[in-house]
This record gives C-alpha cells, structure tokens and sequence, in this order.
C-alpha cells in the first residue's frame, strides 16, 4: 500500500464512519441485558457500511466461524471488490457486557493493513504486556512483574509508586496484582476491553502506563496495530486456557508455546490503519450521547504511513 499515504487516509476517514454506524446501532441496547442483541447490532451496521467503500478485504481477526450465526466470520469477503486488497481486523463490539449492563468502557473498532499484513490469530488467550514509546524497549515478558515495573518506572521519569497498571479483573489475576501492589505500584483494574487499555498506555495525559495480564489473542493484534501507529509496544505468548484451546491452536499449525510475539509479528510494516469509536466512555474515548436532533460520537483514526492521529467528535442528524 505504498502507493500512497493519501489514499491510506482516506480509507481511514472512510473506516471511522464504520465505525461510528456499528457504534451508534449497539448503543441502543446500552443497560437492557442483551448482551448478544447488543452485538448483533454492531455486526449487523459494521457489515453494511464497510461493503459500500471501494477496497478488497478479507476478514482475518473476526468474530466467529462461516457456520455462526450473525458474526462477521474469518475468511468473509467485504467492500465493493475494487481498490486496494486488505486485510481487515475487527471487533464489532468489544465489551458485549458492558453495554448490556451499562458499564463503563465499551468500543467499536477495526484495524487494517496490506494482505498478509496482519497475524490470523485463532481465537484463544494470550500472556501480554503492552507500554508506550518511551518504554518498548525496556519490558520483558518472562521477567519478573517488579523488573518491569522498575525499568518501566525508569523510562517514563518516575517513582515505581506512581506507575499504574491495568490488569483485567480476573481471579486467574490475584497473584499479579499482589505482585504489582507489593513492589508498590498502582493498579487498574476492569471488567472488559484490553484493547482500550493497551493502546492507553501510549497516549499523552493517560491514567494507564502499561498493561499486564492475560487476554484474548484477536484484541493482541488489534491493539499491536495501533500501538504500532503509536510507537507503542505489545508483547504476547500464547496461553490457551484449557485441552481444548490446546486443540484448536494445534489444528492451524501452533505447537510453539513458548515463542514471544512483539507488535511487529502480528502487525507487520508501516501500512496500517486503526480506527475505532466509544459506545460507551473509557480510557481511550468517550461513548455515545444524546439529544433531540442528533447523536453525537468521539472516534479515533490513527495510521503508521503516514504518522497521523486524529480524534473527531461527530454530530450524526437524526430526522
């Protein structure tokens, strides 16, 4: 997608109203217990909006298989079938439960970038520590939570006291977050939604400086795409949950348990693209208001080539 920048972003600006239409249809069931409702809304919009753009995409990080449903399915062909071919990462909904139980952090998002850009990763659980540029080339995943915490401490120009982590609200976490509040860090804790918290952690006046923990495997790629644009960091290993994960990882080929991804193995190059809007408010955006004529939406749209990030708040007219 060298060819150009130009038309890098104005796919970009095309996404985000994506975007903003599956956020805007899922934030209607904001509170109302139907958490699959919820997202079929989102899919539903999602699909819709992007088969009217002028590109070529597959679906690599989805939903759910052909045979599921209402998903947006791995290996789904979406646009117009001219432009530029793409690979297309999507989380219609992420946060399924915060919207059906009104909860805070919930997002619709997609990251895209050249065929055979992005790693199709199968839906399992991953080991993962995310941080922004003034620290991705001081974490590592096998050393201990403290290590980390120090030298990442070191890197931003501050006390280990005043560094915060975020850490999903698991009980498979308790030993983590003993191990970060006993070397006297901060933490984070949420319910749902690792990808707005990892991408925080390379944003100026963010309350996160890194994200620790284990999540799930298609949100690590999608975030490694934006933290790439951010100049950010992920570091991931997979860690399937139980025999069957272990199966289903064994029957695309992962055996390898033990290798250590970084951004750049599941977001390859410079020609990416992330765009992704609030349904309801978080650390990375704010979620859908309100009123008698229109809605309004808070979207984020960031590219690698070129370096560009955009905040835009939108006043969608209702008749």
């Amino acid at each position: 997608m060298n060819q150009n920048s130009s038309s890098f972003q104005y796919l970009g600006l095309e996404f985000v109203r994506v975007t903003e239409l599956a956020a805007i249809a899922a934030a209607k069931w904001t509170g109302k217990g139907e958490k699959e409702l919820a997202d079929k809304a989102a899919v539903d919009a999602m699909r819709e909006a992007l088969n009217q753009i002028d590109f070529s995409g597959e679906i690599v990080i989805g939903e759910g298989a052909k045979d599921e449903s209402y998903e947006l399915f791995i290996g789904e062909k979406v646009g117009r079938g001219n432009g530029p071919i793409l690979d297309i990462a999507v989380d219609p909904l992420e946060c399924t439960s915060s919207v059906a139980f009104g909860r805070p952090n919930a997002l619709t998002v997609i990251a895209v970038g050249p065929k055979g850009t992005l790693y199709q990763a199968v839906d399992s659980y991953m080991k993962k520590i995310a941080v922004g540029p003034a620290a991705k080339d001081v974490i590592d995943l096998d050393a201990p939570t403290k290590d980390n915490l120090s030298k990442v401490a070191q890197a931003l120009g501050k006390d280990i006291s005043e560094v915060t982590v975020a850490v999903l609200e698991r009980e498979k976490h308790n030993g983590l977050i003993q191990e970060i509040r006993a070397s006297g860090a901060r933490t984070q804790l949420f319910m749902d939604g690792d990808i707005a918290m990892a991408i925080a952690t390379s944003l100026n006046d963010s309350p996160v400086d890194i994200l620790m923990g284990i999540g799930g495997s298609t949100e690590a790629v999608i975030a490694a795409s934006a933290l790439k644009c951010l100049g950010g960091e992920i570091l991931v290993r997979w860690q399937p949950k139980d025999e069957t994960h272990v199966k289903r990882l064994n029957a695309v080929g992962i055996t390898d348990f033990k290798k250590i991804f970084s951004a750049e193995d599941l977001a390859k190059g410079d020609d990416l693209a992330f765009t992704a809007t609030g349904v309801l408010s978080g650390p990375l955006l704010e979620g859908i208001t309100w009123s008698d004529h229109h809605v309004t939406t808070h979207s984020l749209v960031m590219s690698s080539n070129p370096k560009m990030i955009r905040f835009i708040k939108t006043h969608h007219h209702q008749s």
